[in-house]
């Protein structure tokens, strides 16, 4: 069995499925995805995500405010976010981080927002899923800063060994997505050759960066076990235990999600 460590359900673009999310949730299950965590980026969509999460039994969610989705001067309020978190199938803090790269004058907007999600997964116990792009140095100072026991996850990571390594030593586990198949992502295909076999989880980060075969389409779950069986590949291990040990990674970084199994 296989987990889509981080999809967005509720933005799939559905057509190779006539609208149907249930058809592209079968879909990925046909093809062994036994688990989905849909991914919260906003206030708005943080209802979305835990009805979907509610709707289907093999569907967790998370709550958070994605750095680019943070109003102008506003940090979320910390009494929001843990009201949030309060649902049973919220299994996750998220996404959140930095992202320099489209808005470097949002730097501080960004950390506080950044910092208030750190504190709620303090206070929660709950992982935290994080974003990162061209926020090297104070991604893994605010990680640092943190100090969560129970860490989190890199999500869709596309920086060096040097940043997996450091996020490793923080307790942080590392997710590839689809970008590991694509031509020109060599020193990404070198850190997926290192990270310990413990500490990586998979993703499609759907309905975005759709793996080869399929880059230039739509993102869907089922692409998820393109990029496994790729991973397993270029690790030269076995694809079936690729699938078993990113699985049995999430349930141990996820323990509060609903995994059958």
């Amino acid at each position: 069995m296989l987990v889509d460590s981080h999809c967005h359900l509720d933005r799939l673009d559905l057509a190779q499925h006539a609208g149907s999310l249930d058809a592209a949730l079968e879909a990925a299950r046909q093809r062994g995805v036994g688990h989905f965590l849909c991914i919260g980026v906003s206030a708005e969509n943080a209802t979305d995500v835990k009805a979907l999460a509610d709707r289907y039994a093999d569907v967790d969610c998370s709550v958070g405010i994605h750095p680019l989705d943070l109003k102008p001067g506003e940090a979320p309020a910390l009494e929001w976010l843990l009201a949030e978190l309060n649902h049973p199938r919220v299994v996750a803090i998220g996404e959140t981080g930095l992202d320099y790269h489209y808005e470097p004058e949002a730097a501080e907007l960004q950390q506080a927002s950044f910092r208030l999600h750190l504190q709620a997964a303090r206070q929660t116990g709950k992982p935290v899923i994080v974003h990162t792009r061209g926020a090297r140095a104070d991604t893994l100072a605010l990680l640092r800063e943190a100090a969560l026991p129970q860490g989190g996850v890199l999500h869709c990571f596309t920086e060096d060994w040097d940043m997996a390594r450091a996020a490793l030593d923080l307790g942080f586990y590392i997710s590839l997505s689809g970008i590991v198949t694509f031509r020109n992502a060599d020193a990404l295909r070198d850190v997926a050759r290192q990270v310990p076999a413990d500490r990586l989880l998979v993703e499609t980060d759907s309905p975005y960066l759709a793996p080869i075969p399929h880059r230039g389409k739509p993102n869907l779950p089922e692409y998820v076990r393109d990029v496994a069986e790729y991973l397993a590949m270029l690790r030269g291990e076995p694809y079936e235990r690729f699938a078993e040990q990113t699985t049995e990674n999430f349930k141990r970084l996820f323990p509060l999600a609903h995994v059958a199994g």
